[in-house]
């Protein structure tokens, strides 16, 4: 059909021959007698155009172009106006109305299509225009929830790989093993800096040492898994695999050594002596998300985690030691000593641990 058009007049002899014109011409018509049935026909029936005669009984052309503007889901439908009184007078209370053209009777049925056929080429790019303004909506609010769920996932990751989980959907976080490289951050003296600083003095160092690992771990594209007051967990290669990781976990402890040591010494002239110890380590490890409904994480579960921090607990303020695995995978760009083997905590046998000292100049 080429359009469906309500047709509204109190005369049914009028209705009836102006329903049959239209639909000679391909329309799809319905009609109404009175003003209260046409608007029950134009939320059942959703008309691309209403024909309405002006003077009927009860509700009449006027009050039913009033009542259409009224309502939202008709603000916009195309109403022509039909009137046997003074053109120039009907015009003006209908144009007030809200009414879009108007024929006088006798009707000329010439001017009927012309003026039919024009409402409904507006009619059509009315709708065009919101099923694009749909679909632009529909985009809006799936970039909301994009960004809604990558606000989340930033909890937990590097900004790349919070942004390459939405794209790539969840299903990545299901538990897997593979190889990564972790790094463990915990500051010496931070317990008797705890029982001697005001409770505002070490959220201030808390703030100030996030800060400065926040940034770092987005540079260096790293996983933080977790923080546990001072003691923080990184790692590299998961969820998606990156290039060098033992290389960004060794250049992103440095750097975090870097940006500590100003913070270090503006606690020590107030008398607190913190410094920041790191452990690296190498290996496979199990990862997945863990927890329950109202509190996930994503972690990394296995001997390379535990090295990690097993390392980090023997270092001392401003170190940053390895295990043989990560010595190894940084050769020729790392200036490391030997200070193992050592004999730690949950490790059966002594395991080699290096002193990383510098990058090497190349």
């Amino acid at each position: 059909m080429a359009g469906r058009i309500l047709v509204v007049d109190d005369q049914r002899a009028n209705v009836e021959m102006m329903a049959g014109v239209l639909q000679a011409r391909g329309y799809e018509v319905f009609t109404a007698l009175n003003g209260e049935s046409a608007l029950e026909l134009v939320a059942a029936r959703d008309p691309d155009l209403v024909v309405s005669d002006i003077l009927m009984p009860g509700m009449n052309g006027y009050d039913l172009c009033r009542r259409l503007r009224a309502e939202p889901a008709t603000a916009l439908l195309p109403v022509i106006l039909v009137t046997s009184l003074d053109p120039q007078s009907e015009r003006v209370t209908g144009i007030e109305a809200g009414a879009d053209d108007f024929l006088s009777k006798p009707v000329n049925w010439q001017e009927l299509f012309a003026r039919v056929k024009s409402l409904l080429r507006v009619k059509r790019l009315q709708d065009e225009v919101k099923a694009w303004n749909a679909q632009l909506e529909q985009r809006v609010n799936e970039q909301v929830a994009q960004l809604e769920q990558l606000g989340r996932l930033k909890r937990f990751f590097s900004r790349q790989v919070a942004e390459a989980i939405v794209a790539g959907g969840e299903e990545i976080l299901a538990p897997h093993r593979r190889e990564i490289t972790a790094v463990f951050l915990d500051l010496r003296g931070f317990t008797a800096f705890t029982d001697r600083a005001d409770p505002e003095e070490v959220l201030e160092l808390l703030r100030v040492y996030h800060a400065a690992l926040g940034r770092s771990v987005d540079e260096f594209g790293g996983t933080l898994e977790h923080f546990a007051g001072d003691g923080v967990m990184i790692f590299f290669n998961d969820p998606f695999p990156v290039d060098r990781p033992a290389e960004r976990a060794v250049r992103m402890a440095l750097a975090l050594q870097k940006a500590f040591a100003p913070i270090s010494q503006a606690w020590k002239k107030l008398g607190h002596n913190v410094g920041l110890g790191i452990g690296i380590a190498q290996g496979e490890a199990t990862l997945g998300v863990i927890g329950f409904e109202q509190r996930w994480e994503y972690a990394a579960i296995g001997n390379v985690p535990n090295l990690a921090a097993r390392l980090c607990g023997e270092a001392r303020a401003g170190e940053i030691l390895l295990d043989e695995q990560t010595e190894r995978a940084v050769t020729g760009l790392a200036d490391t000593e030997s200070i193992g083997p050592l004999q730690l905590r949950g490790f059966q046998h002594p395991l080699a641990a290096f002193r990383l000292k510098a990058l090497s100049v190349r």
